[in-house]
């Protein structure tokens, strides 16, 4: 039987920081990769560009070469161009709509830029990365990512300008265009003011929303920009009410039952696999760019 998931509690993200000197970020996600008794899992931490102006340049703003292990990176761009590149020898462009999922696994080293044709010109960048945890057997794996462009990424459109994207999970039999490997929904909403939409999760996933842009109410409790909300799990149903435009990132997933032990940009269950990771990076057996 569907019951209404309602709020229990509202994280307001703190004041943005600089990662590189490319991203101006909210951290929207509370405890980082220390999350407090895994109350975000699968997932870590999320950061949230708000749309930032850079003026044109001749070397591209960003994030240098620097390592992962351990889980995914899930890259969403909603205005600008990005480029990456690791050390499997990728490369890919993102523009606006496209999706990077990125699995870390047992080591990668790769670099985040702004796309240099954008560069030149300067421009607004927005976007967001969401950091996703790995079940234990699957950290050893080999690094591989999934470029989604836009057009890959199923629409549900849910009035004449409000419409929803399914990148992960389901959506009332809508399947996402990324693989996981664990059971995780991720739903990129944009919503009218006025605009109302019902989405369903099991009632054991940690769900939770975050709201990038404008104001939302979701079953008579109402949220703002930068604010997540998390949901209780008795219920299964979250209905979404836009108070203003807004655009949400509906995320929700099944626990991983393992214990996490993170550091810096590697996200391991005990602290011997953290020691492990840091001599592989440093010994070059995650490759190089």
């Amino acid at each position: 039987m569907k019951t209404v998931k309602h709020v229990t509690d509202i994280y307001k993200a703190p004041a943005p920081h600089m990662v590189g000197d490319g991203f101006r970020v909210h951290s929207v996600l509370p405890g980082g990769t220390r999350n407090e008794n895994n109350r975000v899992s699968p997932f870590i931490l999320m950061d949230y560009g708000a749309p930032s102006y850079f003026p044109p340049t001749s070397k591209p703003r960003g994030v240098d070469q620097h390592p992962h292990k351990g889980f995914e990176t899930v890259t969403v761009v909603y205005q600008g161009a990005l480029e990456h590149r690791d050390s499997t020898g990728s490369y890919g462009k993102l523009a606006p709509g496209d999706v990077q999922w990125m699995t870390a696994a047992n080591g990668i080293v790769h670099e985040e830029k702004h796309e240099t044709a954008f560069s030149k010109n300067g421009g607004k960048v927005e976007m967001a990365q969401l950091w996703v945890n790995l079940p234990k057997e699957y950290k050893s794996h080999q690094p591989h990512y999934q470029n989604l462009t836009k057009a890959e990424i199923p629409v549900v459109q849910l009035s004449a300008n409000s419409y929803l994207r399914v990148i992960a999970g389901e959506y009332n039999g809508q399947k996402g265009a990324a693989s996981t490997y664990s059971p995780v929904n991720v739903l990129d909403v944009q919503l009218k003011k006025g605009d109302t939409v019902t989405a369903s999760f099991p009632a054991h996933f940690n769900t939770m929303a975050v709201i990038m842009q404008g104001k939302a109410e979701f079953d008579g409790t109402a949220g703002s920009a930068v604010e997540t909300l998390f949901f209780d799990k008795n219920g299964t149903d979250i209905t979404i009410t836009a108070l203003e435009d807004a655009s949400i990132l509906l995320l929700s997933g099944e626990p991983i039952d393992e214990p996490i032990f993170a550091y810096g940009p590697f996200v391991m269950n005990n602290e011997a696999e953290i020691a492990q990771a840091i001599e592989d990076y440093n010994t070059g057996k995650m490759g190089f760019l």
